[in-house]
């Protein structure tokens, strides 16, 4: 019963490990990625041999396969409060609204306006860049000033130049 427990607890602590590590992977952080795969294959290797010492032990085996479900739910609520990176959004909209645009910028959003061919007539597309950590305060302003905006979002893996960039040194300097 004991060892059912530290496997599961050890399960809910190695599936973020794992998610962590696989965002930082692909995000192009491969030195912190491989400090958080020496830590997942250290509880991989122990959870497993305890498992595999006796695979008769159903509580084990049981305690292997729900800590692992528990450790994907716990890791995705990590890697959200977590939210690194960038991300894109086009926001499509029917009219232009310099309003919109004003106030995405005000509040430090790298905004790009583009004025396209619809159907029937102009459309206005603004490509706009931000931390994942503020994409909520990004859709609360689309949502005041242009509900009915059409939005796609894409994770940005990387970028070079541009205002946002810019701003990202000047604040480093600062800081230093």
């Amino acid at each position: 019963m004991l060892e059912a427990l530290l496997i599961f607890m050890l399960q809910i602590v190695y599936v973020p490990v794992l998610t962590i590590r696989t965002i930082l992977l692909v995000k192009n952080q491969a030195k912190s990625a491989a400090g958080a795969g020496l830590l997942e294959g250290i509880i991989y290797i122990i959870s497993l041999g305890i498992v595999f010492k006796d695979l008769s032990n159903w509580m084990n085996i049981a305690a292997y396969v729900i800590g692992f479900s528990v450790g994907l739910l716990v890791g995705g609520y990590i890697e959200k409060k977590l939210a690194f990176g960038y991300v894109t959004y086009n926001v499509s909209l029917l009219e232009r609204s310099d309003d919109l645009v004003e106030a995405l910028r005000n509040s430090g959003f790298g905004v790009t306006v583009f004025v396209g061919e619809g159907m029937n007539s102009p459309r206005y597309r603004l490509d706009v860049v931000a931390k994942r950590s503020r994409e909520a305060e990004f859709l609360e302003i689309i949502e005041t000033i242009a509900p009915k905006a059409f939005l796609v979002s894409y994770e940005i893996r990387s970028f070079k130049g541009g205002h946002l960039t810019k701003g990202m040194k000047k604040k480093q300097h600062k800081q230093k």
